[in-house]
């Protein structure tokens, strides 16, 4: 598992090429230590999760969402990430999200 140091350089280094799709809301969640001895972990690279709001989504499907951000961290996702899981949101989306009550694995700390 990487250093503190590391994993917090990925966090930045994922911030900053997701500000390629202008979101008016991004956050990253470092999961890392909640996954430690399964299964690949020892291969390297961290868990996150993403939440990330931008009008980039509009009228794109999840796989293309999903695509996008992807592309945004390409080399990250062959050495430095090993799982992220993503929520690609509109800002319409989040917003009427946001109204909901979202169980305890689903809801993201505080926002940008």
């Amino acid at each position: 598992m990487p250093a503190a140091g590391a994993t917090a350089s990925v966090v930045t280094i994922i911030q900053q090429r997701l500000t390629a799709l202008a979101p008016i809301c991004l956050e990253v969640i470092d999961d890392s230590a909640r996954h430690t001895g399964h299964a690949g972990a020892q291969g390297g690279g961290g868990h996150y999760r993403l939440l990330i709001v931008s009008d980039a989504f509009a009228e794109l499907a999840r796989l293309a969402r999903h695509r996008l951000v992807h592309a945004a961290l390409d080399d990250l996702m062959t050495i430095r990430i090993h799982a992220l899981s993503i929520q690609a949101l509109t800002p319409a989306e989040y917003s009427a999200m946001s109204s909901m009550t979202l169980p305890e694995h689903t809801r993201f700390t505080a926002l940008l």
